[in-house]
């Protein structure tokens, strides 16, 4: 039986050339969790989110969403059933300030065309009214009200890395995968980051996959993590469970610097 907000990898094999990037991926998600997943680097992580999002194809495998087969669509595509994500480089508009880089998300959910938004009809300004309730609404949640007019390039790289999960978030994702969304960050932002995460799955009942490396935020936060290395699956279950398995210690743990 399928369930409504089921994510399923089903024996991901994905290569360039002759470099093996996963092999044999498979796990699913299908009830409100956050699933960590962790690993050296260049095992695997972010290309499995990439795979997900319709970046990357799998030459061999299946990936479902919602009982659909969403293996071989484009990323445009994705993003409109309610799969959102995050990215380790930021990719938002630096020249835009907050507010206008969360409006930009909402354009997959923005009915008017040119002629009637040019025209600026009632309904219409109705819509954007809608839109940008959503956004305020965001931002008050991400803790950056004070911020909404400034300036996206001028912020610090903290808040900027704030202001792009609040742009996954106004996509009002069903599923949010988060690729390393604490790089960079100081104790304080990672904490605040944490604070977040956290919230979304009490408050919004998202489910959430995050790569990370920061191990005591898996520890922390996570309820299940899956363990890649070289592009294989070596280990899955609770954070314990995984911490304690020898393979972990010899491949993850044991080459940490």
């Amino acid at each position: 039986m399928i369930e409504a907000n089921e994510l399923k990898i089903d024996n991901i094999w994905l290569h360039f050339g002759k470099i093996q990037a996963l092999a044999g991926v498979t796990f699913s998600l299908n009830k409100i969790e956050i699933l960590g997943i962790i690993g050296p680097n260049g095992a695997g992580k972010t290309c499995i989110l990439n795979c997900i999002t319709g970046f990357y194809r799998p030459q061999k495998g299946d990936i479902s969403w919602q009982g659909r087969n969403i293996t071989h669509l484009a990323s445009h595509k994705i993003a409109p059933l309610g799969i959102a994500r995050t990215f380790q480089t930021l990719t938002l508009y630096s020249g835009l300030n907050v507010l206008d880089n969360l409006m930009a998300a909402r354009h997959i959910k923005i009915k008017k065309n040119l002629i009637t938004g040019a025209l600026y009809f009632k309904w219409a300004r109705d819509e954007e009214i809608r839109h940008r309730r959503h956004v305020e609404g965001i931002i008050d949640f991400l803790e950056i009200e004070h911020l909404r007019y400034r300036i996206l390039g001028t912020l610090p790289y903290g808040m900027r890395k704030r202001v792009d999960l609040g742009r996954a978030l106004a996509l009002e994702p069903k599923i949010l995968l988060l690729d390393e969304p604490m790089a960079g960050m100081s104790f304080e932002e990672r904490e605040d980051m944490a604070r977040f995460i956290i919230d979304i799955i009490e408050w919004w009942k998202i489910p959430i996959i995050i790569v990370e490396h920061d191990m005591s935020v898996i520890t922390d936060i996570c309820d299940r993590v899956i363990v890649l290395d070289l592009g294989q699956q070596i280990a899955q279950g609770t954070p314990i469970e995984v911490m304690n398995n020898p393979m972990v210690v010899e491949a993850y743990i044991g080459k940490k610097e």
